[in-house]
């Protein structure tokens, strides 16, 4: 199932050390040079607030 991640009091510790941990497991990946791409073939929007925001990140 999945959920928003909006604060740390939304997740059991066992959620957070399993988060933790994919997140360990995803960088070794980045440092070894392996390619992982979870959205290759998908489309992505991003919808800003302000507009102040939308111009400096894009």
């Amino acid at each position: 199932m999945k959920r928003d991640f909006l604060s740390l009091y939304d997740f059991d510790p066992e959620e957070l050390e399993g988060l933790l941990q994919r997140a360990k497991e995803l960088k070794g990946k980045q440092r070894r040079g392996e390619v992982w791409r979870p959205l290759e073939g998908k489309t992505l929007a991003m919808i800003f607030e302000k507009p102040s925001t939308r111009t400096r990140v894009s």
